[in-house]
Order: structure tokens, then C-alpha cells, then sequence
């Protein structure tokens, strides 16, 4: 049993935004504008995902 992915792009600008939120697009692995990545779908990614959720767009 494989386990489940989820990939998160960013879409937008983590400028004029608070610190926090530019450091949980960090720890998701992002840093670049249209850049994505392919992450584990567990409760603490999830939990970062919708704290930005405004910056980033997520495809199961």
C-alpha cells in the first residue's frame, strides 16, 4: 500500500505577509512562485497547507 501524496504549488507572493506564513511556505518546500512539490498527505501537512491556504492551490 503506497502512501498518499498531495501536490502543492504555490500561486501566490509571500510578500507583505506576515513571517509566519513565509516561513510555513519554507517548510513545505517552497520558496518560488509556480514552483510545486509533492508531499505526504498527513495531518500536519494539511495543517500548513491551510494556514497559506491563500497562497497555494492543492491537487490530490
Amino acid at each position: 500500500m503506497a502512501n498518499k501524496t498531495i501536490k502543492v504549488t504555490q500561486i501566490g507572493s509571500p510578500i507583505r505577509r506576515p513571517s509566519e506564513q513565509r516561513q510555513t511556505l519554507i517548510g513545505l518546500g517552497l520558496n518560488k512562485m509556480h514552483r510545486t512539490v509533492e508531499l505526504e498527505d498527513t495531518p500536519s501537512v494539511r495543517g500548513m497547507v491551510k494556514k497559506v491556504h491563500h497562497l497555494v492551490s492543492v491537487a490530490d
